[in-house]
């Protein structure tokens, strides 16, 4: 495996490289379900090295090399599987974009995965309170004010999806849930609009007892990676993230009984994933000793 370093435990395996370097390496249908938070493009900076693609000067050139990973998971994935990735619209600025507004972000990801062949499968809307929006990020068109002296300038909060691809191919491992899975569980999880997702259930949260703990700029939510982790995989199954930040999705598939193949780029998110995965498995170690 081409990386910088990794660190093995039972039922995972973390890498600290480039995503597509280390996907690369991955054998063919291989992976059953895929879940991340991409990089925004060039909205956050998480690091200074250059195969950091957040540190992409345009969007042409941030889909460029994003197109490269999309390839090498078509080809990693088991057909007829998925892959989920967190996303949101994109707010544009007068100083970088001309205007103010929004951009389909969103839309352009789904549209690089369709070009690799991916089916656009499903997609849910994850609620955020505007109001914390707005003090958050002072953005102009969530302001109070901007409503009373140019509403036309105002607009609603932007909300989170989780968009799911399915890779291409003829499927041959189904998931199964079977005749027990519970009616009033998946008319919760079928709803496209996820109204009740907590923004502060994170793993840095969870993780921040120590005060040096990394921090995540955008950590996905656990219970977003529950849900998906629960419907798109059997136990056993294995998870893979290429941006794996500080070990959200491979926290969560370890818990559930699931192998997980986890990427990260930069060290300190690679360390602090290294001890979230460690942890995961002794709070798993500990709930099967008090059965």
């Amino acid at each position: 495996m081409n990386c910088i370093g990794q660190t093995l435990g039972e039922g995972f395996a973390l890498y600290h490289g480039d995503c597509v370097d280390v996907v690369r390496g991955i054998p063919d249908k291989s992976i059953h379900y895929s879940i991340f938070s991409p990089p925004f493009s060039s909205l956050y900076t998480y690091s200074n090295s250059p195969r950091d693609m957040g540190n992409c000067r345009t969007d042409a050139e941030f889909f460029e090399h994003f197109g490269y990973l999309i390839s090498e998971l078509s080809r990693a994935m088991k057909p007829g599987h998925n892959v989920s990735f967190h996303c949101m619209l994109m707010p544009t600025s007068k100083e970088r974009d001309g205007y103010i507004g929004l951009r389909d972000f969103r839309g352009d990801l789904i549209r690089a995965f369709q070009s690799h062949g991916f089916i656009y499968a499903s997609e849910v809307c994850i609620w955020k309170d505007p109001v914390t929006a707005m003090q958050r990020t002072k953005a102009l068109g969530l302001l109070h004010k901007t409503v009373r002296e140019n509403a036309c300038m105002s607009r609603q909060g932007i909300p989170d999806y989780l968009v799911t691809m399915r890779a291409p191919g003829d499927m041959v491992d189904r998931v199964r849930h079977g005749a027990d899975y519970p009616v009033q569980k998946w008319q919760k999880i079928a709803s496209p609009i996820w109204m009740d997702i907590d923004p502060s259930d994170t793993l840095q949260y969870q993780s921040a007892r120590e005060h040096d703990d990394e921090r995540h700029i955008c950590p996905l939510q656990l219970e977003v990676i529950r849900r998906g982790v629960e419907l798109w995989t059997n136990p056993g199954d294995v998870v893979l993230s290429p941006f794996a930040g500080i070990g959200s999705e491979g926290h969560v598939a370890l818990q559930m009984g699931r192998r997980f193949i986890g990427v990260e780029l930069k060290n300190s998110y690679y360390q602090q994933a290294a001890r979230n995965l460690h942890a995961a498995l002794r709070t798993t170690a500990d709930l099967f000793a008090e059965v």
